[in-house]
């Protein structure tokens, strides 16, 4: 499920198929957990025995997050252009942009009900219990049979006489199944108004049929519109995996109010006065300036008393969403969160990037094998250090015989090392670094690689 969620997120050659015992279930789970941690899933609460004792709740919820990841992957306008159909007069696309996928879903909702002349709905929930949103929606989308070849579905409304709420949505499921969309719920789910099952039944229809035409003569720079860099995925998984509230959709405008912010504080053990921080709803007139107000304590916080190196950083920078120097104050949140863990293994001793070295370069010396100069070595884009690593914390993991060693291509590192991020994830450790990071060999994210494994190993479980 996370593999169809987000496509290669897990190496299939890790995962243990054959001759199941405790130990190598326990690997398994320990791969899923931390590989719905790295796709962004908050998975704190929740361990291997809970998966294994097959704990409803906490299931239920890993997969809700699971399977939303993976239904709302192309509900952004860098991934499907044709979404700017939705602008509304007096908005830009900057607008747009900052609406989270839920919010895109209903304004989409809308946007078919509107040209079908029908009143708008609020939710996917009180609003659709009736099924009528649902039968106009579903008639706007099918296919005219007028382009892309795909022969038109003709959509039968009669359901719509139907007196019986729940004889009503069934009809309506009838027809969402003719156009391959009878996904997620019940007829009961939908008279019940299930807000989580109903948000995936418009989600599955939205990647399904969007039904929309990119406009061609709006004034749009499409040059604005960008697809995430890896950078940006990585620290926003990062941050989702940590439970913050509300969750980060868009990097930068979600934590232009600096509340996301003061949480990651919280995380890595730096006091937030709350009473000086502005929350929402924050009013049109005025609005901003709250949020300008909390991002100039973020900045204040990160330099007196963080420590954190925030030079040429202002208040305004996080506010408007300066892409450079939000990372900048991202990767030392990540950093101090990575050492902390460290710190508390180790029972409080300081921790940096010489620590993490030698303790690397000590424990593959013990295991008879090659050490490393540092984090930008050049062996490490054949991943070969990681996988050994990985193998001195636990002996015989590796399956040396599925990797090429030497006189490797691109793809075969890259294959290398996407066996090194599942194994590592495997053998217990918390990884959110990808594949490319270590073939690239970009040292921050490969110090965090180093620095989860070295969590593991100081841990010996």
């Amino acid at each position: 499920m996370i593999n169809l969620s987000v496509p290669d997120t897990i190496d299939e050659r890790t995962i243990n198929k054959k001759k199941l015992t405790p130990f190598t279930i326990q690997e398994n789970l320990n791969l899923a957990l931390n590989s719905a941690s790295a796709i962004g899933c908050h998975v704190v609460n929740i361990g291997a025995v809970d998966l294994k004792e097959g704990k409803p709740y906490l299931v239920l919820g890993l997969l809700w997050q699971v399977i939303k990841i993976g239904l709302f992957a192309d509900i952004e306008i860098s991934r499907n252009e044709a979404l700017i159909a939705l602008l509304r007069d007096g908005e830009s696309l900057e607008d747009l942009m900052k609406l989270s996928p839920e919010e895109l879903l209903l304004r989409w909702a809308n946007y078919h009900l509107e040209n079908a002349g029908c009143k708008k709905v609020n939710n996917f929930s009180s609003d659709i219990k009736d099924s009528k949103a649902y039968y106009q929606l579903l008639s706007q989308i099918a296919p005219k049979g007028e382009e892309d070849g795909i022969p038109a579905i003709e959509v039968d409304m009669s359901g719509l006489r139907e007196q019986d709420d729940v004889k009503r949505a069934e009809c309506m499921l009838v027809q969402a199944e003719r156009l391959g969309c009878r996904q997620f719920v019940t007829a009961t789910d939908v008279v019940r108004g299930n807000p989580k099952l109903n948000l995936a039944f418009v989600a599955n229809l939205f990647n399904k049929y969007p039904a929309l035409q990119k406009p061609e003569n709006q004034d749009i720079d499409w040059s604005s519109i960008e697809g995430e860099t890896r950078e940006e995925r990585t620290f926003r998984n990062w941050v989702n995996s940590l439970g913050v509230n509300p969750r980060v959709n868009h990097l930068y405008g979600d934590l232009a109010d600096a509340l996301v912010i003061f949480q990651l504080y919280e995380k890595i053990k730096v006091p937030v006065e709350w009473s000086r921080v502005n929350k929402p709803p924050y009013s049109k007139l005025g609005g901003n300036m709250k949020k300008l107000e909390n991002c100039n304590y973020a900045v204040e916080l990160g330099k007196n008393k963080a420590n954190f190196s925030l030079v040429g950083i202002a208040g305004q920078d996080l506010n408007e969403g300066n892409h450079k120097l939000t990372l900048a104050l991202m990767w030392q949140l990540m950093r101090r969160y990575t050492l902390n863990i460290l710190e508390d293994i180790g029972g409080g001793e300081k921790v940096n990037d010489d620590t993490i070295v030698r303790w690397v370069n000590q424990t593959l010396s013990e295991a008879g094998k090659d050490t490393i100069s540092g984090f930008k070595d050049g062996q490490i884009s054949t991943s070969m250090p990681v996988l050994n690593l990985i193998d001195a914390i636990q002996p015989g993991s590796i399956r040396y015989d599925l990797l090429k060693i030497e006189d490797l291509s691109e793809e075969e590192k890259l294959n290398n090392a996407k066996y090194a991020i599942s194994m590592a994830r495997k053998i217990g450790a918390r990884v959110y670094a990808l594949p490319e990071d270590l073939v690239e060999v970009k040292p921050k994210m490969v110090m965090t690689v180093f620095a989860c494994l070295m969590g593991r190993g100081m841990k010996k479980v």
